[in-house]
């Protein structure tokens, strides 16, 4: 996992990796974060504090384990990756004293993106 130096809620959220998933994620500080992201086709309006690499899939942001799971079984035509756009509150990793924000799944690729998942 590549993400922005010094962010805390990137470990947050390895964890649930970790726990849902059993993925042992290696976080690594990234100074120029935003490149990797644009080189790894992610749209910019897309982006959050950290990205990861599953089985080619782009991982942005704090993506749901169920839907890292999900991606991994359908594999869906086209698809690049799956993105949370910035930091919503209730997230993985971003879990506030039972606070939530609503929050999309976003599915990415050369077709352009579509809603894979929307939380709450």
């Amino acid at each position: 996992m590549l993400r922005d130096p010094g962010c805390p809620c990137c470990e947050k959220w390895a964890e649930h990796l970790h726990r849902e998933l059993g993925y042992e994620v290696t976080a690594r500080d990234e100074p120029e974060i935003a490149a990797v992201k644009r080189a790894k086709g992610l749209p910019d309006d897309l982006a959050s504090c950290h990205t990861m690499e599953v089985e080619g899939y782009v991982i942005e942001g704090h993506v749901p384990a169920r839907e890292i799971r999900r991606l991994l079984a359908e594999r869906p035509e086209g698809v690049k990756g799956l993105a949370v756009a910035g930091m919503p509150l209730g997230s993985p990793g971003m879990e506030a004293g039972g606070r939530v924000q609503p929050y999309q799944v976003v599915a990415f690729g050369d077709f352009g993106r579509r809603v894979f998942a929307t939380y709450p």
